[in-house]
């Protein structure tokens, strides 16, 4: 990545000295089905870019960036400036600046692989080319020339030409098509990373969305008070996929959520259309291009899947809408301050499922997945307060991470129970009004919050958006002779490297258990009582809990108010080991689960004993996101924090019981499909293993459960890489599935038979080469690192450290990202592999501080891992 890298220093002179009024960008895509005549060097199209802007200063120098493989010409104020000059493959240096200045910019520009910029994907099953963009944070400058960076807003115009029987999106709608000329109309000012094209030959559903308007809110003439606003709506997908394409159900609720926004916000959705495009290969979950959405195709299900997919789908596509108020609305001056848009949407996008959608459980989901996510990242080395120091766009390019996202949002949770919903939502209609179109830093929101709360936010704002790390909370009570409460405190402690005590809006809540009316010992475990205290310092006394009756169970943190980790007392952990399947209410149960999980990860709880817990409550779970998840965790605990000399018995004891709730669940369930998957995945024995490949060819049978091609492949892969199914089996399954989806599913489980050939070939393909797409390398790391392989990967430890400068170096950011991440040897979990990570720490000071922080937090996952398995071993063998 060479070159490519744009520090904060120079995005902020540039910002004082420029201004743009506006881009024309003309591409030319017909070459995506050409022939490539190109020998050796990438397939390119034109590009054409005219900039309006003002300088400052006149006579002075900036630059323009574009990452392209050659320019044809640069015009600057009518004057030819040479190629060879002034671009050197990353930016255009801009001298002699005018007061008003016009620059042309004619390129050739390359199509991508990595999902980057313009990716072009040839579809296996048809042979069909499909394009689309995505340039967070920064590669709209490998589609056109631009200044590239989040304060230099503009409008802009596209204009794109075709392949014959193509349709084309952007951000505006069409304007006019001409032939294969598509031009689309102006949008408002946005920044050059939100700017989209989609081409290709799409499969498009359309629907329409009205509402009365009230009030003067909106910005655009004529749509005052008791106007209609017309959205017309977009959904598309390749033709492949169409057949499952359930575009009704997105529909349903991209118009609740718009509902639900337009209700709150009292801004009118201010870009025109709104299209949602489901592409292949796709990095992210999605991306927040106004008028032009994209996401994962993913999230288009080809076979059976839960309820909590679908939920997961409605979470983003709320995620995203949220983001056309925060974001491109009004977008953060520079990535430091990231979380003013993503902790927003991420908070907003659970708050309106929950309040506008049928997954009025949305909150249980957001307590035991996204929260663990920034619990992970905020104990990591590399945490960092919520508003970011934010160098480069390296550094940017992290931190769209568990903090900024999940921690983001989890404090936000806490702000609107702190200053009230009203004043929330009223502080984020003045924002919006406020500063539509512009660009706003931390101030900025605090101050309006402050206005409409009347609370001072600069304290709040120093504990929670300036300082890193987590607390934990610790019930501790006593108790008088009558066995009723005497004081109950909340202990608050904090990490020796972060060290901040903060002030938390905490619920705790008090549970007895209830005993069935039978002799079956069955029961419940009911909250009895609930009192709200502010905790601040390290002892806070909840004095409303004193003279009630001694709890069976003590939770801190009911109803997840703030963002801490919980503990328990003794007595609260002791009812929870032989009573946690009873807790009745299913957000308590959750948190409770989490809670655990944070004491296995902390090294407080033996694997065996979590894993123990599943086994016993697990098959009693109402909630199938909440048991995907502890299918999950007991998988990682067998992995990774489980004694050496225990995991296999762990790994029989997580598969067994697999099977027995696979048996034990309704047919046809979505328990049922979730213990299948689990099963699949944890299979060992030869017993698992013939089970498995009698349901692949109908000799084998469960009740109720449709091995549909999804769920086959699932199948597969254990067979794979237990040396079952052979190179010759997975092509039949490719030829049976030979779609996009089907390719990276075979290539994944190659990638996973358990030969020293096989990884080897794996390695080449992703480390030595750069003939595959993103999603084939993912693909390919996802089969290579295999938990029961530990041995065949072994000698990979050294090549690993040997290779990833030169990936970093070499390759775009994303496949960087992905290699160190993916490749790093935690399955080698010993000391040697450890002092291996440190050493190439200590020789590579001056390594991309990003590639740094990467191979720092896998090192400290593993440091993690291993104390977990000291604490393991020194535990009882009671599973």
């Amino acid at each position: 990545m060479p070159g490519e890298n744009l520090t904060r220093d120079e995005a902020r002179d540039r910002a004082a000295l420029l201004s743009v009024d506006g881009y024309e960008v003309s591409l030319d895509l017909r070459s995506a089905v050409e022939e490539d005549d190109s020998g050796n060097g990438p397939r390119t199209f034109r590009s054409v870019t005219t900039i309006r802007f003002r300088a400052a200063e006149p006579g002075a120098a900036s630059f323009a960036d574009l990452v392209a493989p050659s320019v044809n010409t640069v015009r600057l104020n009518g004057r030819e400036l040479d190629p060879a000059l002034v671009f050197d493959g990353t930016r255009i240096a801009l001298d002699d600046l005018a007061a008003e200045n016009v620059l042309v910019v004619d390129a050739q520009c390359a199509y991508s692989r990595t999902g980057e910029g313009m990716h072009r994907f040839v579809d296996p099953e048809d042979g069909e080319v499909y394009l689309y963009t995505q340039y967070e944070p920064a590669d709209a400058r490998r589609v056109f020339a631009n200044f590239e960076q989040p304060d230099l807003k503009a409008p802009f115009v596209f204009e794109v030409t075709a392949p014959e029987g193509w349709t084309v999106w952007s951000n505006g709608a069409t304007g006019s098509q001409l032939g294969e000329v598509w031009r689309f109309a102006e949008t408002k000012p946005i920044a050059t990373y939100i700017t989209a094209v989609v081409a290709g030959p799409y499969h498009y559903v359309t629907d329409s969305y009205s509402r009365t308007l009230e009030g003067d809110a909106s910005q655009d003439e004529g749509s005052g008070g008791g106007t209609t606003l017309e959205i017309p709506l977009g959904a598309m997908c390749r033709k492949g996929l169409a057949r499952y394409f359930d575009a009704d159900d997105i529909f349903r609720v991209t118009k609740q959520g718009l509902d639900f926004f337009h209700d709150h916000f009292d801004y009118p959705y201010p870009f025109g259309k709104y299209d949602q495009a489901f592409v292949p290969e796709y990095n992210l979950g999605a991306m927040e291009n106004p008028g032009m959405v994209t996401f994962r195709e993913e999230y288009i299900f080809r076979g059976k899947v839960t309820r909590a997919s679908y939920e997961r789908r409605a979470n983003v596509i709320l995620h995203e809408m949220a983001h056309m108020w925060f974001g491109d609305l009004v977008t953060m001056q520079w990535w430091d301050d990231l979380w003013l848009k993503e902790s927003f949407a991420d908070f907003m996008g659970t708050f309106s499922m929950v309040e506008a959608t049928r997954f009025d459980n949305g909150w249980v989901t957001f307590a035991n997945n996204r929260k663990a996510w920034a619990y992970r990242a905020d104990q990591l080395p590399s945490t960092h307060p919520i508003t970011a120091d934010i160098r480069d766009l390296e550094d940017a390019k992290l931190n769209f991470d568990g903090i900024t996202y999940a921690k983001g949002a989890s404090v936000l949770k806490q702000l609107v129970a702190y200053v009230g919903q009203d004043a929330f939502l009223e502080g984020a209609r003045r924002y919006f009004k406020r500063h539509e179109y512009g660009n706003t830093r931390l101030g900025d929101l605090l101050s309006v919050l402050e206005e409409t709360s009347g609370r001072d936010m600069a304290g709040w704002a120093r504990s929670w958006l300036q300082t890193a790390g987590v607390n934990s909370l610790t019930p501790q009570v006593t108790y008088d002779a009558s066995d009723r409460i005497t004081e109950l405190a909340v202990i608050q402690e904090a990490a020796p490297s972060h060290p901040e005590l903060r002030p938390h809006r905490v619920a705790v809540g008090l549970y007895r258990r209830r005993t069935a009316f039978d002799s079956s010992g069955e029961g419940s475990l009911e909250r009895y009582a609930r009192a709200e205290v502010d905790v601040a310092g390290p002892r806070t006394v909840v004095e409303e809990l004193a003279g009630r009756e001694r709890p069976a169970l003590v939770l801190v943190n009911e109803d997840d108010l703030t963002y801490c980790k919980i503990r328990f007392d003794e007595g609260s952990l002791a009812t929870l080991r032989k009573h946690l399947g009873e807790i009745t209410d299913p957000l308590a149960r959750a948190l409770c689960w989490s809670a655990l999980w944070n004491l296995t990860r902390d090294a407080l709880m033996p694997a065996r004993d979590f894993v123990a817990l599943v086994l016993s409550f697990a098959g009693r779970e109402s909630d199938v996101g909440v048991l995907q998840m502890l299918h999950s965790w007991a998988r990682s605990a067998v992995t990774h924090y489980a004694a050496p000399q225990w995991r296999e018995r762990g790994g029989r004891a997580l598969s067994e019981g697999a099977l027995r709730e696979l048996r034990l669940a309704e047919p046809g369930s979505e328990n049922q499909l979730t213990w299948a998957r689990f099963f699949a995945a944890t299979a060992t024995t030869e017993a698992d293993l013939q089970l498995l490949q009698g349901l692949l060819d109908g000799t084998a049978k469960i009740d109720g459960l449709d091995v549909d091609q999804e769920l086959r492949w699932s199948f597969l892969e254990p067979l794979a890489s237990h040396g079952v199914a052979d190179e010759q089996a997975i092509n039949a399954e490719l030829a049976r599935d030979d779609t996009a989806s089907g390719k990276r599913h075979q290539v994944r489980c190659l990638a996973a038979r358990p030969s020293a050939a096989v990884k080897t070939q794996a390695w080449a393909a992703v480390v030595e080469s750069d003939a595959l797409s993103n999603a084939l390398v993912e693909a390919t790391i996802s089969g290579f690192a295999q938990a029961g392989q530990r041995e065949l990967l072994a000698p990979y430890t050294s090549k690993y450290f040997e290779a990833i400068e030169r990936v970093w170096t070499e390759r775009s950011i994303q496949i960087g990202m992905d290699v160190v991440r993916g490749l790093f040897p935690s399955l080698q979990d010993d000391r040697a592999t450890l002092d291996a990570a440190d050493a190439w720490l200590d020789s590579h000071p001056d390594a991309a501080p990003a590639l740094r922080r990467l191979v720092l937090e896998a090192r400290d996952d593993l440091a993690r891992a291993l104390r977990g398995q000291v604490c393991d071993a020194a535990a009882s063998d009671s599973v």
